[in-house]
């Protein structure tokens, strides 16, 4: 669970209640987008954890892909979070980071002559977690157990203090009128829902780590459905909190959200406190990030779907470092370049095609011989269906919209490069051995 919550809880709970309210500017439409998101992650929590107890090993999404869909599909999976997804999520978290450490010491990070600094401290933030996920897993889990206590904890905090303290002073008022005219569109929705799974991503990272879970039959369906129950209860209680402090027309400015509401209700000691919480939360999702994700091109490079010296483990430190330094540094890379929106987007873009695939790998599963999960997906097959639809609906929406079909276009185009490379590295690779004499007349 600790994986599971260290993972989600990063920066979105705290960057993108203002992008959310841009897009809904009324109380009852953004907590819908929200529950929704909830709702969303919970139905591939519940998928992945029935397909996590029948292969409960290193890789995740990876594992699922290929499992169900076969060995490009797994390459893809790997190619995309090497050149986009890993990358662009490392760098969002990082200048969330980078941002709250620059409001902690009085400095405006909006300001146009800080902008450049912002991110080479994003970029430092990224090395150094990385370095310390390099010289061991003890020390990395350890600081994600730490993480996640005090992120949680201090969420919790600013919830307590906006409901007993903000709430009496607006008397509620914020929350009213429930849905403004022209605060709902299902275009408008289905954009807001895409800043929603940036917040709510991390319920499926346990999986990478899954061939080094005790007892994954129990365990990982425990901690991804209980891990993901609470980040939920957790971004509504937020919310409403933000809304019991500030008005929607504030919020749909407040990128700092949460340190606006501290300074309003507790004073210049509240920011202090709201922005140091911040600053341990995306530290330790960095921190999680690269504890899980280079598991990926670690899994893949041991079945020789990837570049062989990405599967080397460190003499001393037992870790992935190859995989690891390779993720901090196109994760640094990244961040020097791109907005934390543009970064955030193309992230959930980049990984939407890769979540239904896993999840509706389900179906061609469960009529294979010797598929013997521990745990079945409740309501059944309906839970999945609603999934796949949802991904979808949002790739669909992001398509038709004007303002978003040329990044989701690109984002695509970059993944879909993997094919090409595909065909011609590994996957000839694959072809050449099948058609060795020694292997004529064999079976796949």
């Amino acid at each position: 669970m600790a994986v599971v919550i260290g993972s989600t809880i990063g920066s979105g709970i705290f960057r993108s209640p203002a992008g959310i309210a841009d897009k809904l500017p009324g109380p009852l439409p953004m907590m819908a987008v929200w529950v929704a998101g909830g709702i969303f992650a919970l139905c591939g929590a519940l998928t992945m954890a029935e397909i996590g107890t029948a292969f409960p090993q290193t890789g995740g999404v990876y594992v699922f892909c290929r499992e169900g869909w076969g060995r490009l599909a797994g390459f893809l999976f790997g190619w995309g979070q090497v050149i986009m997804i890993r990358a662009a999520s490392l760098g969002a978290i990082a200048i969330t980071f980078s941002e709250y450490a620059f409001r902690v010491s009085g400095i405006d990070p909006a300001a146009p002559q800080n902008a450049h600094h912002v991110k080479w401290l994003a970029a430092g933030a990224i090395l150094l977690t990385g370095g310390f996920n390099y010289v061991g897993v003890r020390f990395a889990a350890a600081v994600s157990n730490f993480t996640v206590l005090a992120k949680y904890g201090g969420l919790l905090f600013i919830v307590i203090v906006a409901f007993v303290i903000g709430l009496p002073q607006t008397h509620g008022g914020n929350y009213t009128p429930l849905a403004p005219a022209g605060s709902f569109t299902l275009p408008m929705f289905g954009l807001a829902l895409v800043s929603t799974l940036w917040a709510f991503d991390g319920w499926a990272d346990l999986a990478y780590n899954a061939g080094e879970v005790k007892d994954p039959g129990t365990n990982i369906p425990r901690a991804l459905i209980g891990g993901t129950l609470a980040v939920l209860a957790i971004y509504l209680a937020a919310n409403l909190a933000y809304l019991a402090v500030l008005p929607v027309e504030t919020m749909r400015h407040s990128k700092l959200v949460a340190a606006d509401v501290a300074q309003l209700v507790i004073g210049p000691v509240g920011v202090v406190f709201v922005s140091v919480t911040v600053m341990i939360s995306t530290f330790g999702t960095l921190n999680t990030v690269l504890f899980t994700s280079p598991r990926v091109f670690f899994a893949m490079a041991e079945d020789g779907l990837f570049f062989k010296p990405v599967a080397k483990v460190h003499p001393k430190f037992g870790t992935p470092y190859v995989a690891i330094t390779m993720t901090a540094c196109f994760g640094a890379a990244y961040v020097l370049f791109l907005s934390f929106d543009q970064l955030a987007d193309a992230f959930v873009t980049a990984f939407l095609p890769f979540y239904l695939l896993a999840v509706a790998a389900i179906f061609r599963l469960r009529g294979r011989p010797g598929y013997a999960p521990t745990f079945r997906v409740p309501l059944f097959p309906f839970v999945p269906l609603l999934f796949i639809a949802s991904v979808l609906y949002l790739l669909g929406n992001a398509l038709v919209q004007t303002d978003s079909r040329m990044p989701t276009l690109i984002v695509l185009g970059l993944v879909a490069t993997g094919i090409p490379v595909f065909y011609l590295t590994v996957g000839r690779k694959s072809a050449d051995r099948r058609h060795t004499p020694e292997n004529a007349g064999k079976g796949r």
